[in-house]
C-alpha cells in the first residue's frame, strides 16, 4: 500500500486515468481532502466523472462541476446549488439501490475515495461516519484511494483492511459538521403530534433537522427505545445518556443502535468512538425489508415536500426546483406500516413561502416520491391524518383537516367530485 505521508505530495494522475468514474462517502463522511485534490488536479487528468449521494462539505461548487462532471441520487445539503444551475446529473434511485447499482455497474465506480480512521491493532480502518454504499465501491473499485484522518473516530461495524488500500494520505482535519437545525413553533407543534405515536419499546427511524430533532426531545418519559436508522444525529446521545434509548426490547440486535450515517457536530462524533451501544451497516442491512420485517413497533419517521389529498408524496421537486431525493424514504414507509404495532409518519408543514403556498395539494407539482398506497400517517402542525385502510373520500377529508385553515375551504371545493363519488 503506497502511503503519502501528506496531502501535497499526493499525485492522482498515478492512479486515475482519463474517463475514470469515482465513488466517495457521503454526507459528513466526505473524504475533503482527496475532493479538494481532485477538483484541483481534474484538467490535468481528463473526462473525470463522480457520483456523490449527498454533500454539506461546500466543496462542490458550480465551478467544481465544471471540472468534474456530478451525479447523484438528489438534491440533498449543498448540492441544491447544483441542480439549480443545470450541473447536476440526477439518477432516481432509493439509498438502498445504491450499492446494487455500483456493483452492477449501473453506476460506474473505476476509483473509491473514502475517509477512514487510523487502523487497529489489526490493521483494519473503520468507516467511521459513513457506511451505507462504500463497502461496495471498494469492491468494485480498481483503485480504492483512503484518507486516513486522525480524528474519523473508530466506529463498529464495516471494517477497511489496510490491504484493500491503493494509496493512503494521512490527515488531521476537522470533520465535515452539520449543526443542529433551529427549532421553529411549528416544528415544535409537528413533533408533539409524531411523538404520540412512539410508545415504550418502539423502534424509531428518523433522518436529522429540526422535526427529528423536536420529537427527540419530547422522549424524555419513555423507556426502553430502540433505533434502527439510515441516519443518527445529536439528538440520539441525549436519550441514550438519559437512559431512554436502551435497544432492550428489540427482536434483533439488542442492546445495540444500527445505523448506516452520522450526520452531526463533534459531540456525537465523541459519543460515537469505540462505542459498542452502536453498529454502522451497509444500506444492505439497515435499509433491507427483510431485515425491517423482524423489528416489531417500528416507528419510521420522514418528510415531504408535499402531498396531495390522495396521499401520493412528493420529497423531491417542488414546481422546477429540484430540491431532494428519494433518500431511503419508501424503504422505511413500508416498514413501519407493516411492522406490528408500528406506524409510517410523513412529518411537514402545512405551508410554506411564508404561509403562501399549501404543502396539502389537490395535485403534486413534483414526482411521486411514495406512492399513496403506502402512505400511513400524515403529520402537520395541525394534527395526525390517518390514511391507512381508508378510502379516497375519507383520505381526502382527513388530510383537509391538517391543513392550513386558510386552504381548507379551497381544498374541499376542489375535492367536491371526490367526495362525492367516493374515489
Amino acid at each position: 500500500m503506497p502511503t503519502v505521508s501528506n496531502a501535497a505530495g499526493l499525485d492522482l494522475g498515478k492512479y486515475l486515468r482519463r474517463g475514470d468514474r469515482i465513488v466517495w462517502g457521503q454526507a459528513c463522511g466526505e473524504p475533503t481532502t482527496l475532493i479538494e485534490k481532485l477538483i484541483e488536479q481534474a484538467d490535468g487528468i481528463g473526462e473525470l466523472s463522480a457520483f456523490a449521494a449527498t454533500s454539506f462539505s461546500k466543496l462542490l461548487t458550480v465551478e467544481a462541476a465544471g471540472k468534474v462532471r456530478l451525479s447523484s441520487m438528489g438534491a440533498i445539503g449543498t448540492l441544491r446549488t447544483l441542480t439549480a444551475a443545470g450541473k447536476l446529473d440526477v439518477i432516481p434511485c432509493h439509498v438502498s439501490q445504491v450499492g446494487p447499482y455500483i456493483e452492477q455497474n449501473l453506476i460506474g465506480c473505476d476509483v473509491a475515495f473514502v475517509q477512514v480512521s487510523p487502523a487497529d491493532a489489526q490493521g483494519n480502518h473503520s468507516f467511521g461516519l459513513i457506511s451505507d454504499y462504500v463497502q461496495a465501491a471498494v469492491r468494485k473499485a480498481r483503485v480504492v484511494i483512503a484518507e486516513v484522518n486522525d480524528q474519523v473516530p473508530y466506529t463498529f461495524g464495516e471494517r477497511l483492511p489496510a490491504s484493500k488500500i491503493s494509496c493512503a494520505i494521512h490527515v488531521s482535519r476537522p470533520l465535515v459538521e452539520v449543526p443542529a437545525a433551529k427549532i421553529s413553533a411549528t416544528d415544535e407543534a409537528i413533533a408533539r403530534h409524531c411523538a404520540g405515536y412512539i410508545e415504550d419499546g418502539a423502534v424509531i427511524q428518523t433522518g436529522v433537522g429540526a422535526v427529528p430533532d423536536a420529537i427527540l426531545r419530547l422522549l424524555g418519559d419513555r423507556k426502553d427505545l430502540g433505533v434502527h436508522s439510515g441516519m443518527l444525529g445529536d439528538g440520539l446521545v441525549d436519550l441514550i445518556e438519559a437512559g431512554v434509548v436502551t435497544n432492550a426490547r428489540k427482536r434483533i440486535d439488542p442492546g445495540v443502535c444500527i445505523n448506516g450515517a452520522l450526520i452531526g457536530t463533534n459531540r456525537l462524533y465523541r459519543w460515537a468512538h469505540r462505542n459498542t451501544a452502536m453498529r454502522m451497516c451497509a444500506t444492505s442491512y439497515t435499509h433491507d425489508a427483510a431485515v425491517l420485517a423482524q423489528l416489531d413497533r417500528l416507528v419510521t419517521i420522514n418528510s415531504a415536500l408535499e402531498v396531495d389529498l390522495t396521499g401520493q408524496i412528493n420529497a423531491e421537486q417542488s414546481g422546477s426546483a429540484y430540491l431532494g431525493g428519494t433518500g431511503g424514504q419508501v424503504d422505511f414507509v413500508r416498514a413501519g406500516a407493516r411492522s406490528p404495532g408500528g406506524r409510517s409518519i410523513i412529518a411537514l408543514a402545512a405551508t410554506a413561502k411564508g404561509g403562501s403556498l399549501s404543502k396539502i395539494v389537490p395535485a403534486l407539482s413534483g414526482p411521486v416520491t411514495t406512492a399513496r398506497t403506502e402512505a400511513d400517517v400524515i403529520v402537520t402542525e395541525f394534527g395526525a391524518a390517518e390514511l391507512r385502510g381508508q378510502t379516497l373520500a375519507e383520505r381526502a377529508r382527513r388530510l383537509i383537516a391538517v391543513a392550513h385553515p386558510d386552504f381548507r375551504e379551497d381544498l374541499e371545493r376542489t375535492a367536491r367530485d371526490t367526495f362525492r363519488r367516493g374515489y
